[in-house]
């Protein structure tokens, strides 16, 4: 692991897994969720297909900056904000967060990835796919939203019973509480071993960050609002997945993110909940390394394309060099 600074004077904690000159795969977690909640055999079987992976700790989570400073935002104020149609002032935004992942990309000399995103991570990846064209390659869509979701009663319970984090650093109550989230929001079809809690637990709890950093990213998804409209916007090859057990973002989410999308893909996975066992590790796994597939051979054929009608206008003298990916967008 190491890090990365952004201008704002964000640390972002990193992996990269794989070769440098690969296709580059970033994975966005989601609400609160370390990197290491992508499972490390997903990140495996898509280094053995030929890409490089890259997972990061979004701002506020695990080992990358916390902003302390910003305190404890008030989420009914933001939330009644933004049904009054008013702009309330919060800590940072989802855009903000994908200008860490640009950031990343940046440091990192990758001018176009494929991106990855589950639940908010999957809103922030929507987010630069719609706005940043020319540096995604392909989007996936994990148990996500167009939208910040809407709150049935089952659903607030939900939400409520994840806002009880522990405040504290307590090492029992922070196991206590994984353990919780795992019944609350896991798969029921492919239940989690008591092995597989432990050791996110043990994880999380060796790279815990700010408790009030959930909040803040949970504000930030408030804020954010209704993305249907900028969804509309995105080009790339989608492919959207959700669980059709999840108590958290509803399938119906998942359906209509889909909808919203030229020609996406939807998944959906009987028994899947809004998490990542082990046990779903080689169906993810088959999805993704066959959307990436095709993604990447209309990303080259788009390059070559390019290529081609740069030689074309070359003058004869001019050799008509091209650059490979001299018609990307600038880094910065």
């Amino acid at each position: 692991m190491t890090r990365i600074r952004t201008r704002e004077g964000i640390e972002l904690a990193y992996e990269s897994l794989g070769p440098e000159d690969a296709p580059a795969v970033i994975l966005i977690m989601g609400l609160g969720a370390q990197m290491h909640v992508w499972p490390t055999s997903l990140c495996n079987r898509l280094v053995e297909a030929g890409y490089r992976v890259i997972r990061f700790d979004n701002r506020d989570t695990g080992r990358s900056t916390a902003l302390d400073d910003h305190g404890n935002p008030s989420l009914i104020r933001v939330w009644l904000g933004r049904r009054l149609k008013r702009n309330p002032k919060v800590p940072y935004t989802l855009k903000d967060m994908s200008r860490d992942v640009l950031a990343l990309m940046n440091e990192l000399d990758i001018p176009s990835a494929h991106l990855v995103g589950a639940s908010m991570g999957g809103m922030i990846a929507q987010i630069l796919a719609a706005q940043k064209r020319k540096r995604v390659r392909s989007l996936t869509s994990i148990m996500s939203s167009a939208s910040a979701p809407r709150v049935p009663v089952s659903q607030l319970q939900v939400m409520l019973k994840l806002a009880r984090r522990p405040l504290q650093r307590d090492r029992e109550e922070h196991f206590r509480y994984i353990a919780r989230m795992s019944e609350v929001i896991g798969s029921p079809g492919y239940p989690m071993s008591d092995k597989e809690i432990q050791r996110l637990a043990e994880t999380s709890w060796e790279r815990t960050s700010s408790p009030m950093g959930f909040k803040r990213q949970l504000v930030a998804i408030t804020h954010a609002g209704d993305r249907r409209r900028l969804l509309q916007k995105i080009k790339a090859r989608t492919l959207v997945i959700h669980g059709a057990d999840d108590p958290l973002i509803p399938v119906t989410m998942g359906i209509e993110t889909a909808s919203l999308i030229r020609k996406a893909k939807l998944r959906v996975i009987t028994g899947m909940g809004h998490d990542f066992p082990e046990a779903l590790v080689p169906r993810l796994s088959r999805l993704l390394i066959k959307h990436l597939g095709k993604a990447e051979q209309d990303w080259q054929k788009k390059i070559s394309k390019k290529q081609l009608g740069k030689k074309t206008e070359a003058q004869p003298d001019s050799g008509g060099h091209t650059d490979p990916v001299d018609w990307l967008e600038p880094l910065n």
